[in-house]
């Protein structure tokens, strides 16, 4: 499929009024390369298990204050956004002007490949690993290196580091990881940081780490190292549609990435994610609900002799011993939906965790289809 694109024609830069010139640039979301899982729109009767969303959907608290919001959906309301960023940035015990929000953390992904790599700077990422970061190398001409996972099913950081050489632009970690929803330990993220060229970034993709127990990566924030941090409220808030997400980094650094597109943000979603921030046991609530889904259906499958990779998310591999595009196939006839393949994984299928009541859906089809 074509990548989508999104014109910039301001960027909002330290105020609501600082407004420069941008560029059109590549936006490839978690929404566009969904829709490589399916062709046109599912019946209404489908399971979704294919793009990592969260079907509860924002919590009540959220909802209430967006409904409330609604009613100034004629002004901009930019304090909103920085108010956001505010928030984000004291729950992370960083300084205000170290979190910048986002409509989503696919827009500061793609500014920061945008700002940081070229002709002879390269973007190194997981492979299998998600690859919105690699399509917007590509606008830039960039080198890609796309190394393997290890055994145990984290990324090589030294095989990353050797495959960058001096001419590194940013070195890519999500964590835990798209597709596989594994983690890579923090003392091999610590050692890619403390051994990376200089010049380049770690762009650190924490889009997951509140279904895990991994410590965030925000403390090298803090430290001022050269490491961007995302985050994004459309996987364990629920908020996918409504857009809202940021980037933490030192100011510097969040300087480069302002030109690459616009600052207007959707005072739905700013006030939606900042409520969402502040609601008491949200976050661990959502994340036992997701875990006991998680494990239930991971030990179906081992009980049926399918291996899947150890995931920590809201997501899991899983080898179907076949074509894994010829699994999803079969699966859409059911009308279940699922992830796309990755290359380097052909028999392995992505498989979102859905409801309890979905996933039994999904049990019932698999067998269907494997049988």
């Amino acid at each position: 499929m074509g990548q989508s694109r999104y014109i910039s024609r301001r960027a909002f830069g330290r105020s609501a009024a600082a407004l420069t010139a941008g560029l059109t640039v590549p936006i490839v979301t978690e929404r566009s390369l969904a829709q490589l899982s399916y062709v046109g729109e599912p019946p209404a009767d489908a399971v979704l298990l294919n793009a990592n969303e969260n079907p509860l959907g924002p919590c009540a608290e959220a909802l209430d204050a967006m409904n409330v919001v609604l009613k100034r959906g004629g002004r901009y309301a930019f304090g909103e956004t920085m108010r956001l960023s505010r928030t984000l940035a004291e729950m992370e015990g960083l300084s205000g002007e170290y979190a910048q929000s986002f409509a989503g953390s696919s827009d500061p992904l793609h500014r920061v490949v945008l700002a940081f790599t070229g002709p002879g700077r390269s973007f190194v990422t997981a492979d299998p690993g998600y690859e919105a970061g690699e399509r917007a190398a590509a606008f830039t001409k960039a080198p890609v290196h796309r190394v393997p996972l290890t055994k145990d099913y984290q990324h090589d950081v030294r095989a990353m580091l050797a495959a960058a050489g001096s001419e590194a632009g940013v070195f890519y970690v999500c964590n835990p990881n798209n597709p596989t929803g594994t983690l890579t330990a923090r003392e091999n993220i610590e050692y890619l940081v403390a051994n990376k060229p200089a010049g380049s970034v770690v762009l650190i993709d924490e889009a997951y780490i509140h279904f895990s127990d991994a410590k965030p990566c925000t403390d090298f924030v803090r430290q001022g190292k050269d490491v961007v941090v995302l985050r994004t409220f459309s996987k364990i808030y629920g908020m996918a549609g409504l857009r809202a997400g940021a980037a933490m980094a030192r100011p510097d650094l969040l300087e480069k990435i302002r030109p690459y597109g616009t600052g207007y943000m959707p005072v739905t979603g700013m006030v939606g994610a900042r409520v969402s921030l502040e609601t008491k046991g949200l976050v661990a609530q959502r994340k036992q609900y997701v875990k006991e889904i998680r494990e239930d259906v991971l030990a179906w499958m081992a009980k049926r002799g399918y291996v899947c990779a150890p995931s920590v998310s809201n997501k899991f591999m899983v080898d179907v011993r076949k074509p894994g595009r010829e699994v999803q196939s079969a699966l859409a006839q059911e009308h279940v939906y699922i992830g796309r393949v990755w290359p380097a994984w052909p028999t392995h299928v992505r498989v979102t965790v859905g409801t309890k009541e979905e996933m039994e859906r999904f049990k019932a089809a698999f067998l269907r289809v494997l049988s």
